[in-house]
């Protein structure tokens, strides 16, 4: 039996084959069937440029439906699919390509042109130019290869994609995610969300991570419903198009602007069956004015990197604000504490989580696997949570210092090692604090080295050499000394607290 899951996609492709799957906002119209021919070609230029069976590609790429059909070649191909973020600079794609050591890599123009120096570095390292537009010469190129009719024959435990996701050092890890993986955690999706073949889906969502990529399109892919597709998320374009939609998918931030919008009410959402939330934690304030002025409960869920979704509150029966619901089925979860006895309920403790959803392990990080896993081989997630009575999950946080801002993780430390390093910050402490609209933001708190004088615009310049602009602190304050406990250890608790209003107030 063949394990990969292209395998399972391509029969739905052929089944809705006369079916719309994707919708953009030009108006351009793609078929299933158009889908199934794209992942052929794509496929088939893959083996011809030599890359088979477990080789690995890295993509940089803006969105696109090409963008798609190459993830689904890849599928198809056996060949590993590593998405980055599109923001991320040559300082941290270079990283990436180290510990990698990809076959092929695809870059936007964009990319091509700002990793020019890094690529030279790099001259065995072939790069590809695609910017997802069919007028371009690569897609007639994809267009014109004669398609591949070969799905290749894989076990169900082999890597289909490797999602980066980084650790409080600020070093990343790449999450190695298995057929099998993205199948059971499919499958459920679609199931517990009903799903049908007259949904309409909207996506806004970017295709470099696991919630628009994994989440958004494999449960459409599987019911055989149509996607309106957008390059970006916009609130004024996304109204235009509710009253055309059934569903849609997007982090907190994208419901607390159409919030925004003085028009958005009951009316605008009376064809939408459902809303659904994931990626960073909703607010129980927008969570009921979202309530109020659509008439829907958003429908909140839990994942990580890691696992896809582990827990998501019930399509049909009570939604709780502040909670992300239940275990999907064939996954269990439990509340440890840190030394790994499970807590009863109701109590607060680290969040384990076990079942075909899980990852098989880090990229080249064995070690760093074995200690992420308990012997009885649940995952520790780091989160900290409680299961109440019902088996209901609420969530308090993170163990380690992440922020999830607009959706995106963000680990201090990777800021703080930057910022030390600038003359006139003696030392730094980088926190997350609530926001209204991007759920945390990033506030950087210094230390002057007393010689040295800097700006808050000549910081955030310094930085967006080195990392992507959604994590740059938002705010920067100046202090005499940091908050320690007698080992010396910063109090990120204190600060937290002293600067929770800085946003909201």
């Amino acid at each position: 039996m063949n394990g990969n899951f292209y395998n399972i996609l391509n029969q739905n492709f052929s089944n809705y084959s006369k079916n719309i799957c994707f919708e953009e906002e030009s108006g351009r119209i793609w078929l299933y069937e158009d889908i199934e021919n794209l992942a052929s070609s794509f496929s088939a230029f893959l083996n011809q440029s030599g890359l088979k069976k477990g080789s690995k590609i890295i993509v940089q790429i803006e969105k696109s439906v090409l963008a798609v059909g190459l993830y689904l070649g890849c599928l198809r191909s056996g060949i590993i699919y590593v998405p980055l973020n599109v923001a991320y600079t040559s300082n941290e794609v270079k990283y990436f390509i180290e510990d990698i050591n990809p076959d092929l890599i695809f870059l936007s123009l964009e990319k091509k042109s700002e990793h020019s120096a890094l690529l030279k570095n790099i001259p065995d390292l072939k790069s590809i130019i695609f910017s997802g537009k069919e007028e371009d010469e690569f897609f007639h190129k994809i267009n014109n290869i004669k398609s591949d009719t070969a799905i290749e024959v894989l076990d169900e435990n082999d890597t289909a994609s490797i999602i980066f996701t980084s650790g409080t050092t600020g070093k990343s890890k790449g999450a190695m995610l298995t057929h099998k993986n993205l199948s059971s955690n499919a499958f459920a999706l679609n199931n517990i969300w009903g799903f049908k073949e007259n949904d309409i889906l909207i996506h806004a969502l970017p295709i470099f991570h696991v919630h628009g990529l994994f989440v958004a399109l494999h449960t459409a892919f599987l019911s055989g419903c149509k996607i309106i597709y957008f390059e970006k998320f916009s609130p004024k374009r996304i109204f235009t198009y509710l009253k055309n939609a059934t569903v849609m998918m997007g982090v907190p931030t994208y419901y607390s602007r159409l919030l925004s919008l003085k028009d958005f009410s009951k009316k605008a959402c009376k064809n939408l069956r459902l809303f659904i939330s994931g990626s960073a934690p909703l607010t129980e304030t927008v969570f009921n004015e979202f309530e109020e002025r659509s008439g829907h409960k958003i429908l909140e869920r839990y994942g990580m990197s890691e696992t896809g979704m582990i827990t998501s509150n019930p399509l049909d029966g009570k939604r709780i604000e502040g909670t992300v619901g239940f275990a999907l089925p064939e996954v269990n979860i439990r509340i440890c504490s840190q030394e790994g006895e499970i807590l009863p309920n109701n109590e607060k403790g680290i969040v384990e989580v076990k079942g075909p959803n899980v990852f098989k392990g880090y990229w080249n990080l064995e070690e760093k696997t074995k200690k992420e896993f308990r012997d009885d081989g649940f995952f520790i997630t780091g989160d900290i949570g409680k299961i109440d009575k019902n088996n209901r999950l609420t969530l308090f946080g993170r163990s380690s210092d992440m922020v999830i801002s607009g959706g995106y993780n963000i680990y201090p430390k990777e800021l703080e090692l930057i910022l030390d390093e600038i003359k006139g910050i003696s030392e730094s402490a980088v926190i997350g604090c609530p926001h209204n609209d991007l759920g945390e933001a990033i506030v950087a708190i210094l230390i002057s080295d007393k010689k040295d004088s800097i700006s808050d615009d000549k910081l955030t310049k310094i930085l967006l050499e080195s990392i992507a602009k959604f994590k740059c602190p938002l705010k920067y304050f100046w202090l005499e000394e940091l908050p320690r406990n007698a080992m010396g250890k910063v109090q990120k608790k204190i600060l937290r607290e002293n600067y929770i209003n800085v946003f909201t107030e």
